[in-house]
C-alpha cells in the first residue's frame, strides 16, 4: 500500500508541469487583429499568442475570402472556400 501511494505521488508530480503548459496554451479572449493594405486589397491577420492562424483578404472588387493554415507549417495556407487550391509561398526571383 505504501508503494502504491508513492507511485501515485510521483505520477502527480510528473503530470503537474504538463497541466501548467496546457493552461498556458489555452485560448483566451479575443484574437489580435492586424489590418494592412496591399495594393487594392485590405488584409486582416488574426493571431493569438503571436501565432497567425487566419488571414482575411478583402479585395476592392470581388468578395472577401479567408486564408487558413493547411497544416502546422509556417507559410502553407489554403482558401477556406476552396480547400483544394494551395497558395504558393516560394520565390522564383529576387532583386536587390
Amino acid at each position: 500500500m505504501r508503494t502504491l501511494n508513492r507511485l501515485l505521488l510521483v505520477g502527480l508530480i510528473a503530470v503537474s508541469p504538463l497541466a501548467a503548459m496546457a493552461a498556458d496554451d489555452a485560448p483566451g479572449g479575443d484574437p489580435e487583429v492586424t489590418i494592412r493594405t496591399e495594393g487594392d486589397k485590405t488584409i486582416q491577420e488574426y493571431s493569438r499568442n503571436g501565432f497567425v492562424y487566419a488571414i482575411k483578404v478583402t479585395p476592392k472588387k470581388g468578395k472577401p475570402y479567408f486564408l487558413v493554415r493547411a497544416d502546422g507549417s509556417d507559410a502553407n495556407y489554403i482558401r477556406s472556400d476552396q480547400p483544394d487550391m494551395l497558395i504558393p509561398s516560394w520565390e522564383i526571383f529576387t532583386w536587390k
